[in-house]
């Protein structure tokens, strides 16, 4: 930051872990239907979503996990201050300590993962493990495969621009950190995802990348198959509170685009005037050394102008590090809420599809075949866990942007009252040399 040379992280060799069983409690389920906890689809604007977070349905998700009831425990009956709207849990993550490992072909950072749950899948209370970002990033990907009616939170860009932020600096890494442990605890939260099995590998296995080789040519497969999906079928219209849904996204991410290049912008100039200021101050200390009765005032704005360095530096500390992160992963968000939109305007289509293929058949009465109510029932499927992860997202939406900004108001409002206290506090000296006058 403005303050110096980035620190660099301790180097450390390879983290030795403990043997720990990884069971997979979840099973899998390919037909599944949401429950009664489906949300109104009133939805017309983004105001129209409820202040009470849904319970998502256990089912609704093809090619997931089931989602069992939470396990009767002390932690299940523990009431966090944290909790949204007084949900209790049993599921507890946290991605701390850092540290950077140098091997012969690359350098790279692994964060530890410290889980402790009550849950029947879990073997262990407690599990510790060490991943890296690309961990991270193939747990997306597979909650994305097994997952797909459900929204899977966004993780931080891997890519920085080259020369402008070093990636293994102490402040890039702690800013990921929080990023990374953010991302894990949303999935903690979620009422389907956090039952995911792999999700449970990611917390307990000792060795993941076992599971990722796994894992590798089943998804080549899928992804050919999702090509084959809709067979060029064009969506006829999409339903009124699905595209509301799409017509707000869309605004949304302009507008918090606009925002985030405005800060990006401000905060630029921030760095700018301070570096001027932090050269204006010592000129005055070195002009108090020619002047022998203004000695003493020169040196007071010196000191005055120092103060406000530092209060502007820590302003733009903390919206580089508070700020911008949130607005940027809404942003991400927001794209991962269109691409679930995407899925379900394809699951409809498929679903339209076969319903003209079954009425262009020469029968009197044409029965239903099952590929058709079961494409039917994966539809209402997606419906019902769009709409519910939707009105989530809402909610924390809320809350994150609430304290937010009331969080900008008061770091400004610290800032101006240090500058305005070290300016009034040289008020008394230069009216002490006027009256001595």
């Amino acid at each position: 930051m403005a303050g110096g040379p980035p620190k660099a992280l301790p180097s450390t060799g390879p983290h030795s872990l403990r043997d720990m069983p990884h069971p997979l409690a979840g099973s899998s389920s390919e037909e599944a239907v949401g429950g009664d906890s489906t949300p109104s689809p009133d939805l017309l604007m983004a105001r129209s979503f409820g202040d009470k977070d849904l319970i998502l349905p256990n089912g609704g998700t093809p090619a997931g996990t089931s989602s069992p009831a939470s396990s009767s425990s002390l932690l299940n009956r523990l009431q966090l201050d944290d909790d949204i709207d007084g949900e209790t849990r049993d599921l507890f993550v946290i991605v701390d300590d850092p540290k950077k490992h140098v091997c012969t072909m690359e350098t790279y950072i692994t964060y530890r993962i410290t889980t402790k749950s009550t849950r029947v899948e879990f073997d262990l209370p407690e599990y510790s493990v060490r991943r890296r970002y690309q961990d991270f990033d193939w747990l997306r990907s597979k909650l994305e495969e097994s997952q797909p009616t459900h929204l899977i939170p966004p993780l931080p860009e891997k890519f920085v621009v080259k020369g402008v932020v070093d990636r293994f600096s102490e402040e890039f890494v702690e800013t990921r950190r929080k990023a990374l442990d953010k991302f894990l605890k949303r999935i903690t939260d979620h009422p389907v995802l956090s039952f995911n099995e792999h999700f449970n590998v990611f917390l307990t296995a000792k060795d993941l990348n076992a599971y990722k080789k796994q894992g590798i040519a089943l998804l080549t497969r899928m992804g050919e198959s999702v090509k084959h999906v809709t067979g060029g079928y064009k969506l006829r219209t999409r339903p009124l509170e699905f595209a509301a849904i799409g017509d707000y996204l869309d605004t949304f991410a302009l507008k918090l685009g606009t925002i985030d290049r405005i800060a990006q912008r401000i905060i630029k100039e921030e760095i700018e005037y301070l570096v001027e200021l932090r050269e204006y101050g010592p000129v005055y200390s070195t002009w108090s050394t020619l002047e022998g009765e203004l000695a003493e005032p020169l040196e007071g704005v010196s000191a005055c102008i120092g103060n406000c360095s530092t209060a502007l530096e820590e302003l733009t500390d903390d919206m580089t590090e508070d700020f911008l992160p949130v607005l940027r992963e809404y942003i991400l968000y927001s794209d991962s809420m269109k691409s679930v939109l995407k899925k379900r305007d394809q699951v409809q289509a498929e679903y339209e599809a076969k319903l003209e293929a079954v009425a262009l058949r020469k029968e009197d009465r044409p029965k239903v075949p099952a590929d058709v109510e079961k494409c039917q029932d994966r539809m209402e499927c997606f419906n019902a866990d769009l709409k519910a992860d939707m009105e989530r997202w809402q909610n924390n939406k809320r809350q994150d942007f609430r304290q937010l900004l009331m969080g900008m108001a008061d770091k400004n409002i610290q800032y101006y009252e240090k500058c305005l206290m070290a300016w009034e506090s040289i008020i008394p000296l230069l009216q002490e040399k006027q009256e001595a006058k």
